[in-house]
């Protein structure tokens, strides 16, 4: 009898919230061509003006409602060959069955690895290519995405740091060896899958995939891309929580990450992640976006079993409240940055800024003296000039600056607290003395793609109709600036790279087409500074040296069904 209860009871709760239910199918973070138009809709004043963009993967389906979310502008829908569309619907439209699209990404780098923001692809010189496919399944409040991945990397040996400086240790603290083995190899992950429980605009589930917080296009501080996707409980929205003071987009997760296998001397142990994002629209500002991201890593054999030891992103902000002075020597390391995003619609532009420490202040009066202690920021404008002689077709230019080299606050904390010289002690973005592998996963940083303690300036300027974008970019990206002023201090050796691309995304019907080619002038490669001999005069200070030159190629294909 009590079982029957307990059915009903089931069955009456789900057939009541049934038409709340919500689709938790995702568009991946990194989806060629679909990412960015849809932002790009968002300037145009297409799609909901209340969805931040900066708590991803995106649900299109329900942020946006649209019917497909790969086939955003229906000219798919209207062009397609086949009668067939690759959804099912099953039990009259309570769920679907759906073939995901089939992802081909492919990367060359001639000289030495390059290219970041490319999820399980590693750092690597030669050939390496991603292929993806999979199938989404929605009944009621259940949703099963799979999607795995294979990698195959070509690995070809290159002229590294490790052979140059005669096997000397290349930056330690951190899990990011320049090569992943010695040969060519595969491997498969579970890519962009998931399993979730969707109700209204919350969703709850275990997912593999790719994360990206904050407002940035080209880097974040926290969560990008970058590193392969990695195992995490989630609780998300799909879509903001409209109330009376604005609305609100959130994720919450506790996951797993691993290390690579190619750094010796790191602990046997994986780690804990607890991350949080929060993003708030006021609704007496249109278009504005404030928020924050936290995020705390353990290893796991530190753990105790309190919440706090589970949540510690509710922990306060400031260590003093924490009751006692022993936080810092537990082996787990926060990160923490604030952000803000404002999107004018009639303007057809957005600016954006995240503020960021890795390390947070014992106090206020902490804080006061010294706010730029560990601190990394991103700031950013995304803008599109209409073309008044072409109907539906714009320029669009994109900048963006990321700072995550110390400042001299930092660089002299770190050493009042050294026990010996070269000691990692707090404050250095993404590795720290605490946690040596560093805020990575598999080998790769789960933050900003340029790396700790390095420096970027990111222009992009392109003509847009629709799905198809056609431009030029071009970066200034300097490696490592925290290793060059502990190590190297010889101000001819900076490591600088100069990059000038072309990028292309394409329609053509079934197909999605995205190319990036890259020259890169890599200048003083990984801090090399070797005098050219002067012939029949005296040698200068600024004498020429021989720099490195890379070429740096992605082809990407997708087919939508």
């Amino acid at each position: 009898m009590k079982k029957n209860f307990y059915l009903f009871n089931f069955f009456l709760i789900f057939f009541f919230f049934l038409p709340f239910l919500a689709e938790a199918q995702t568009i991946p973070v990194g989806m060629p061509v679909l990412e960015g138009f849809y932002r790009r809709a968002q300037l145009l004043g297409n799609v909901d003006p209340d969805v931040s963009f900066t708590v991803r993967p995106l649900f299109p389906e329900k942020a946006f409602k649209v019917h497909d979310g790969f086939d955003p502008d229906s000219t798919l829908a209207r062009n397609r060959k086949t009668k067939f569309n690759g959804i099912v619907a099953l039990g009259k439209n309570y769920g679907k069955l759906q073939l995901l699209p089939i992802v081909w990404q492919n990367q060359f780098n001639s000289f030495h690895p390059a290219g970041y923001n490319d999820g399980i692809m590693v750092p690597a010189r030669g050939y390496q290519t991603i292929l993806s496919a999979g199938v989404y399944f929605r009944y009621g409040p259940l949703s099963i995405q799979l999607q795995p991945e294979m990698l195959y990397v070509e690995n070809k040996p290159f002229d590294g740091f490790y052979e140059f400086y005669h096997k000397r240790s290349p930056p330690k603290g951190i899990d990011l060896p320049e090569r992943f083995g010695d040969s060519a190899f595969t491997k498969f992950f579970w890519g962009q899958s998931s399993i979730r429980l969707t109700v209204g605009p919350v969703s709850f589930g275990l997912s593999n995939e790719n994360l990206w917080w904050g407002p940035g296009i080209h880097n974040a501080l926290l969560m990008t891309n970058n590193a392969p996707g990695f195992k995490h409980l989630t609780l998300n929205t799909v879509r903001p929580i409209k109330t009376a003071i604005g609305a609100f987009e959130f994720q919450l997760i506790g996951g797993r990450l691993d290390s690579s296998g190619y750094t010796p001397g790191l602990p046997p142990d994986w780690r804990y992640l607890n991350a949080i994002v929060v993003s708030y629209h006021p609704k007496w500002v249109p278009g504005l976006f404030l928020g924050m991201t936290r995020a705390y890593q353990i290893y796991h054999e530190d753990m105790g079993n309190s919440l706090n030891d589970y949540l510690p992103v509710i922990s306060p902000f400031q260590k003093d409240k924490w009751g006692n002075s022993q936080t810092d020597a537990k082996r787990r390391d926060e990160l923490l940055s604030l952000f803000m995003r404002w999107l004018w619609v009639k303007g057809h532009g957005e600016i954006y800024f995240e503020f960021g420490r890795e390390d947070h202040s014992w106090n206020f009066r902490d804080f006061y003296l010294e706010p730029a202690h560990s601190a990394a920021y991103i700031v950013g404008m995304n803008k599109l000039f209409a073309l008044k002689w072409r109907k539906g077709e714009y320029i669009q230019v994109n900048v963006e600056i990321t700072n995550i080299a110390s400042t001299s606050t930092t660089i002299n904390r770190d050493r009042f607290y050294a026990s010996k010289p070269g000691d990692v002690v707090v404050g250095y973005w993404y590795h720290h003395g605490q946690v040596r592998h560093g805020y990575t996963q598999d080998g790769q940083v789960l933050g900003a793609g340029i790396g700790p303690g390095s420096n970027s300036q990111w222009v992009k300027i392109a003509w847009v109709k629709g799905l198809k974008t056609f431009g030029l970019e071009f970066e200034r990206y300097v490696h490592n600036n925290d290793y060059f002023v502990s190590k190297i201090r010889d101000v001819r050796r900076n490591w600088v790279d100069l990059k000038f691309g072309l990028v292309a995304n394409w329609e053509f019907n079934h197909f999605l087409l995205n190319l990036q080619a890259q020259y890169i002038h890599e200048i003083n490669y990984e801090w090399r500074y070797r005098p050219a001999p002067v012939l029949n005069a005296q040698p200068t200070f600024w004498n020429p040296t021989k720099d490195t030159y890379n070429f740096h190629a992605k082809l990407g294909i997708v087919y939508r069904f």
